[in-house]
């Protein structure tokens, strides 16, 4: 199911432009069974790699959840596959939730090389 969640992807991007920004690319991951094992996320490494090429190539930007964060490897492979922008969203469905976590995804987009904007609540972009 993972594989057909980010194959969709892939082509939700190339179909339309009614977004600017994606959210919940690991979304499917939230559900993995407990009886298929422990999950890995390397055994999805090229589907991954190929809706985040795709999302890059669009000039789009990734948004990395912080109160359920990315993967570090995911951000990596975003910046490895082209991508250059990166939001935050902390998908607080309570006010006290807002921002939840927000340190630690900014220490883990820093870690990979995305900066702030002018303000550190502009989208985060790579240098140069």
């Amino acid at each position: 199911m993972l594989r057909l969640y980010l194959a969709e992807i892939a082509e939700l991007v190339t179909r339309t432009d009614a977004f600017a920004i994606l959210a919940h690319l690991d979304y499917a991951v939230r559900g993995w069974p407990a009886e298929a094992g422990p999950f890995d996320l390397h055994a999805f490494e090229d589907e991954f790699r190929h809706a985040l090429r795709t999302l890059a190539a669009t000039d789009r930007t990734l948004e990395v959840n912080t109160r359920i964060p990315l993967a570090s490897e995911i951000v990596r492979w975003w910046r490895d596959e082209g991508g250059k922008v990166v939001t935050f969203g902390s998908d607080a469905h309570v006010p006290d939730a807002v921002g939840t976590g927000l340190a630690a995804a900014v220490d883990m987009v820093e870690a990979h090389g995305f900066r702030p904007g002018r303000h550190p609540y502009d989208r985060w972009t790579l240098p140069g």
